[in-house]
């Protein structure tokens, strides 16, 4: 169609078009546009067939656009908008009318098209004219010029005139018809009585508006004059109601309006058609407007409960709701609710004036009290009594504080102006307490557990107590929102009448308390205290809000009246005393949970443990952490009868148990509590109860088993509530010595793992997984040992196999898997970091596979999944024939997935010498190289550089090259860009190229050491003491001003005259004297394993390195070596344990010996006599383990569950110290899932070999010595200070397993940080060092 007609047409001017109703708005006015467009004084006759079709096709073209249409400002702007249709409407060509447009244009001229271009066709008859290039645009001219055209025009033109006309004035007739109809629904309703006029009734949001001009409005505002008849005020009203709201509110005549709407809200037969018009008005009017209706509609009702004093109901007396007066009241308030709970999500987008006027109008309202006078103590009903009914838990306030922006302006005007709403909700909360103090006896029972009639409160009767326990409920829950936050707990303490002295946070805990202890559980037949509107669950509330929150926790709960408070019914028990409480069993139920919480917080568990501030009996002071435990041993061994004998004395016991183990699971809990011997207690009741579960019969067939299957259900979930708390002692390495010495710890692991599979949370307090309790347990040989035989290490190897063999090749692909550039793809590095912290432990590795050989099959299938870790190694490791490459479906990357595992396995010296011992991977890896060369002919081909050989070469170089941080250079495993990719030599036999070993710095310092000289000095000290401190004072010294004094011969010498001075004294023989001769004879017959001979080598290769060795040296180590194993041997218990790491001797090297042996530059007999002296010291249980491993000199329970004391004892106390001393890094293992034990049981054991330089290791070794042993632990703090950066940000990347294993400790000096070893011994020597010299007999 050609527009450029309509710029001829000329316009009409169609006033019917504005008289419209909300519902024919659009469409009238949109007719009135089309006419102005089609006018034209031509007319044409049409059919009545073809007018309807028309009609219907341009109503409905209307219809679709109508959105367009009626928001153009003008008509110019609705004549351009249908002119533009085409190019803003994509379904422009689908609508039927444009359809029937086309249709016509076709069919008037479509022949004169086709006669055009035959003509053309002929050529020669028509000639085409310059700049008409296309035979289209030469017809489409012609055809515009055409008489068909202009006819066709015409004749449309008179024809749409005629449909236009028909529309409007059929729509006259409907707009008469429809006001008549709307007349005399009024006057039906005049004469009947509404059904349900309530202010939120979806009626009142669904009717029809009509748009009212000004001077109908102030006409309108006139009629609502209370002067005027209420005949002609309702019928005002009806109009008002059919308004537009926007019209209404944003008129002139708005303000008489409300006054006279806020007038008519008073009078019973007109608030109906009002709070109709303030629900409309506040669904769709902005905020400066509905803040005007809510502010008119508070003091509205303000001014009801102002001239009508309501008496609040008496004992006899109810309020009927029903009543016309009370469900006036009550439908405003309701509106008023609504609006409170809604304008939370918009009122931010206006000014806070806005959001403040009506706040400040809720607190007028809600702070309205009767002015008492002569009436005595005579109680009236309020506001706040009708709005606690309606919104009882108070979400209006919840919403209201929800926000900062809000919740500032609430806080300050409580402040200021509106502190008698906060006092009297504090004023019924005491009421309520009091009420039952004042009660006794049967007297307090009765008033408790009288309830109100269920057909009274269906017919909306409610009685005094009814409200009371509303308007108590509404006040608990805004004092618990207002005391979470910390301006909300400035209004404390707040002054109260009759009360002498003002009520405290302290003072509001206690007694919410109180009132928990009254009402612990809803009663039957209490329908106001059902579900979680009991007192119990109310109160509850609010202390789990605060528990959440620390600053909360700490001005609330942590107080020492709170915690007497909670815990006065736990001591009256334990004294044998009576207390004063409903329900016992359910009361301590509620405090247990309450007690868990807190001690589930840093600074509750210190409460609990550090504080003594509660007072027992006779003003004797304990601490809470006693209290709790003396009662959980007390029900478990069940010496309270009258909790033993109630159906919850379980549930009640697993309450307190669940207490105690927010406290154990933890390193300073346990040290508290390991006296009380709380884990043999625990198991001795599963043991029983595993006995009585096993004895309950099978069901037979027809016999009644209900009771027995209740019984067996129960008794099911008590024995799985022993073994989790059971289970949460391995979350400490004390922990876990105490729970292999029960006997439990494989039922234990294997309750742990099935909770594991099934993904359920270790409990409601723990915030974590059981990653960390499944790091713990694999650290030792028993825990790797049960976690093997509960499944969880085969579960683990087929979850790593499904991920890195099979992916997700199954699901449906809808965009391409990238190709992984990490040497592990992210898909697997779950499963990789779960195995490093399985195999983190020599102590794990050596139960795995020792003595397990890999199967080195001739054939493997496809489908063949591994299903153990030799199983694992010879698939992805030992990748050593064509059989085992084909049988991966990715090999690079499985490969490479095998041997950065078993680098990572290979820093553990004691794993890599048992892994090369059985498997023989140097000899593995370094054939899979000449495998790789690009010249297989070629005696020194080039190795083919790809992730695999590169990885190989990485592997290589740090199994063979020992030393620390500046001792070895290791290999990238990235390569560069340029010529030479690769810049880091690959060899095909060792010893690799010089490169990775770094030209050792021999340091020839002339400076006298002031040590040496008190070492050479010819006098006897007399005192052995004061010998003793001279010596620390000398060597600390040194350490930190002349620390490169310190060489090898001093230490050496150092080392040899302090142990023999301690093994002389009778304080420094801490162990029985070693009786062995170090005779030839007595070693002739010992054979050295397989493992000790290749950590001979390694020894020897690093004192040649440091020059500390002379060639012949390797064969003294080796006599060293046999001495010590014949000597240890008589050390050890015999043990008839399945354990391989108790089976043939230490499983391990010696590294102590070794380190020994190269500090006395290898001499055999001094080395020698050293290690006997050291032998009965202290320090050698710690330093020294394959001294103590499975020693005679602990007892035998201890030696024989395979834990060193490194582990239970070190590295515990590494714990508790880390989390008091560098609290991020602990927190970081804790998000890691990895465990500060696991890698202080890896440095130790191996002396910090590969870790740091020599001359810190020979620091080291003589701290402890001459220190104290407890200088280790202080050692592994100072480390882990040192690498706090670092450990925080390989956390956030997920690499610090990794990062502790494969890097070395890097600058790190023992003169930097012996000052804060010495902070720690000042803070912390008196519990380390106590605990340490206990290791003899330690708590069980």
């Amino acid at each position: 169609m050609d527009p450029s007609h309509h710029a001829a047409v000329p316009q009409q001017d169609n006033s019917s078009a504005g008289r419209v109703q909300s519902s024919d708005q659009g469409q009238s006015f949109e007719m009135g546009r089309v006419q102005k467009l089609y006018s034209t004084p031509t007319m044409s006759q049409l059919s009545a067939g073809d007018e309807v079709q028309l009609q219907s096709l341009l109503k409905q073209l209307l219809r679709s656009i109508s959105d367009k249409i009626s928001g153009a400002p003008s008509t110019e702007c609705a004549e351009e908008i249908l002119l533009h249709l085409e190019e803003t409407d994509k379904n422009f060509h689908n609508y039927e009318f444009v359809r029937y447009l086309r249709q016509h244009v076709e069919s008037s001229l479509g022949p004169v098209v086709e006669d055009e271009l035959q003509n053309l066709t002929r050529g020669g008859q028509h000639a085409v004219e310059p700049g008409q290039d296309t035979s289209i645009h030469a017809v489409t001219r012609r055809t515009r010029y055409s008489a068909q055209y202009h006819q066709m025009l015409q004749t449309l033109k008179a024809t749409m005139m005629v449909v236009v006309e028909s529309l409007i004035n059929k729509f006259d007739e409907d707009q008469l018809r429809k006001e008549e109809m709307h007349r005399e629904i009024e006057r039906c309703q005049s004469n009947s009585q509404f059904a349900d006029n309530c202010s939120d009734s979806d009626s009142s949001f669904n009717q029809s508006y009509a748009f009212i001009r000004q001077e109908q409005l102030q006409l309108l505002a006139e009629k609502l004059d209370s002067s005027k008849p209420k005949e002609v005020r309702r019928e005002a009203l009806q109009a008002l109601c059919c308004a537009t709201p926007s019209d209404v509110l944003s008129c002139e005549s708005w303000s008489t309006l409300r006054t006279n709407l806020c007038s008519a809200l008073t009078e019973p037969d007109l608030s109906e058609k009002v709070l109709q018009f303030f629900a409309k008005s506040f669904s769709s009017s902005p905020l400066n407007v509905t803040r005007e209706i809510y502010t008119c509609l508070a003091k509205s009702v303000e001014s009801a409960f102002l001239s009508q004093r309501l008496s609040f109901p008496t004992r006899s007396a109810a309020v009927d709701i029903n009543s016309p007066h009370i469900s006036r009241l009550l439908k405003q308030i309701r509106l008023m609710n609504d609006f409170q709970k809604e304008v939370t999500t918009f009122w931010i987008r206006h000014p806070e004036k806005y959001m403040e006027e009506i706040i400040e109008s809720t607190f007028c309202l809600l702070s309205f009290h009767h002015d008492h006078g002569s009436a005595g103590t005579e109680k009236t009903l309020e506001p706040i009594h009708l709005l606690s009914l309606l919104d009882i838990k108070a979400t209006w306030f919840n919403k209201w504080m929800h926000g900062y922006y809000s919740r500032t302006v609430v806080l300050r005007l409580l402040e200021r102006k509106y502190k008698t709403l906060i006092v009297s909700a504090l004023q019924q909360c005491l009421h309520f307490s009091e009420s039952f103090e004042r009660s006794s006896g049967e007297a307090a029972d009765s008033h408790a557990e009288d309830s109100s009639d269920p057909g009274l409160l269906q017919r909306g009767v409610f009685t005094r107590r009814d409200l009371e326990y509303s308007f108590f409920v509404h006040s608990l829950c805004i004092l618990g929102k207002l005391i979470i936050y910390t301006n909300g707990r400035k209004l404390f303490p707040i002054k109260i009448r009759k009360h002498k002295d003002p009520v405290s946070l302290t003072d509001l805990l206690v007694i919410l308390i109180n009132i928990m202890y009254r009402h612990p559980r809803p009663s039957n037949g209490d329908s106001s205290l059902t579900g979680s509107l009991s007192p119990s669950c109310l109160v509850m509330e609010v202390l789990w809000m605060l528990c959440e929150r620390t600053e909360c926790a700490a001005d609330c709960l942590l107080q020492t009246p709170v915690i007497e408070t909670l815990l006065t019914p736990v001591v009256a028990l334990l004294n044998a005393q009576q207390t004063n409480l409903k329900n016992p069993a359910a009361t301590l139920i509620l405090i247990a949970d309450v007690l868990a919480r807190i001690a589930n917080t840093d600074r509750g568990l210190a409460l609990f443990l550090y504080e003594k501030n509660l007072v027992v009996a006779h003003s004797e002071k304990t601490f809470a952490a006693h209290i709790v435990v003396q009662f959980t041993m007390r029900l478990l061994s069940k010496a309270l009868p009258s909790l033993s004998e109630s159906d919850a004395s379980q549930t009640l016991c697993g309450a307190f148990i669940f207490v105690c183990r927010q406290m154990y699971n933890t390193c300073e809990g346990l040290q508290v509590l390991q006296t009380y011997g709380l884990h043999k207690a625990i198991a001795a009741a599963w043991k029983k109860t595993s006995s009585l579960s096993e004895r309950i019969p099978t069901p037979v067939s027809g016999s009644c088993t209900g009771p027995s299957t209740q019984e067996t259900a129960n008794m099911l979930v008590w024995e799985e509530t022993l073994l989790g708390s059971l289970l949460n002692f391995a979350a400490t390495p004390r922990g876990l010595l105490l729970l292999q010495q029960t006997g439990a710890i494989n039922e234990c692991v294997s309750h742990m793992f099935s909770r594991f599979t099934k993904k359920l949370q270790v409990s409601r307090c723990e915030k974590f997984g059981y990653g960390v309790m499944v790091t713990q347990v694999a650290a030792t040989a028993p825990g790797v040992a049960a976690l093997h035989s509960s499944g969880f290490v085969r579960l683990l190897v087929v979850d790593l196999w499904s991920a890195l063999e099979c992916g997700s090749d199954d699901a449906r692909v809808v965009r391409p898997k990238p190709t992984p550039m990490d040497s592990i793809d992210r898909s697997c590095l779950k499963s990789f970091l779960s195995l490093v912290n399985l195999l983190s432990s020599s102590s794990s590795v050596w139960e795995l596979l020792c003595r397990q050989p890999l199967a080195n099959k001739s054939e493997y299938s496809l489908r063949e999944i591994p299903s153990s870790i030799p199983d694992l190694i010879d698939r992805l490791v030992a990748v050593d024939s064509d059989v085992k490459i084909h049988s991966l479906f990715q090999y690079e990357q499985s490969h490479t997935f095998g041997l950065r595992l078993l680098s990572v396995l290979c820093c553990c010296l004691d794993s890599f010498l048992l892994l090369e011992s059985q498997y023989n991977i140097c000899c593995t890896l370094l054939q899979s190289q000449r495998e790789n060369v690009a010249d297989q002919d070629a005696t020194d081909g080039a190795i083919i550089i790809d992730s695999l050989s590169v990885e190989r070469n990485h592997v290589l170089v740090r199994v063979h090259v020992v030393g620390g941080p500046s001792e070895r250079r290791l290999p990238s495993r990235a390569l560069e860009e340029g010529e030479l990719p690769y810049s880091w030599p690959m060899f095909l036999s060792y010893p690799p190229p010089s490169c990775y070993v770094p030209t050792l710095q021999v340091k020839n310092d002339t400076q006298e050491c002031e040590i040496s000289t008190f070492l050479a000095s010819s006098k006897e000290p007399r005192d052995e003491e004061s010998w003793l401190e001279i010596c620390q004072r000398h060597f600390c010294k040194a350490i930190k001003s002349k620390p490169n004094t310190l060489t090898g011969k001093v230490l050496a010498d150092l080392l040899e005259k302090v142990v023999v001075h301690l093994s002389s004294s009778a304080s420094g023989s801490f162990f029985s004297a070693a009786q062995y001769k170090a005779e030839e004879k007595n070693v002739k017959n010992v054979a050295l394993s397989s493992v000790e001979q290749l950590g001979i080598q390694t020894c020897f290769r690093y004192g040649c390195y440091l020059q500390v060795l002379q060639e012949d040296a390797e064969s003294g180590l080796e006599l060293l070596m046999k001495h010590m194993k014949n000597f240890l041997s008589t050390q050890r218990v015999k043990t008839s344990s399945a354990l391989e790491s108790l089976q043939d001797g230490y499983p391990g090297h010696d590294w102590l010996a070794s380190t020994v042996f190269l500090i006395m530059a290898g001499n055999v007999e001094r080395s020698l006599h050293l290690l006997l002296n050291l032998s009965c010291q202290l320090s050698s249980a710690f330093i020294w383990p394959a001294r103590i491993h499975a020693s005679v000199h602990v007892p035998q329970e201890v030696a024989e569950s395979g834990i060193s004391p490194v582990y239970w004892c070190t590295a515990h106390y590494v714990e508790m110290l880390l989390k008091a001393e560098v609290p991020l890094v602990h927190s970081a293992f804790r998000m890691s899932g990895f465990t500060p034990s696991q890698v202080c049981l890896h440095w130790l054991t191996q002396c910090f070999w590969n870790y740091l330089d020599w001359t810190e290791i020979c620091q080291y070794i003589c701290t402890c010595v001459l220190m104290g042993p407890d200088y280790q632990v202080y050692l592994c703090v100072a480390v882990f200070k040192h690498l706090e950066p670092e450990i925080l940000e390989r956390t956030q990347s997920q690499e610090l397993q990794i990062f502790l294993k494969e890097e070395p400790i890097k600058g790190f000096e023992f003169s930097g940080y012996l000052e804060f070893m010495m902070g720690l011994q000042r803070s912390y020597r008196e519990i380390v060092l106590t605990d340490m010299e206990s290791i003899r007999n330690p708590p069980e």
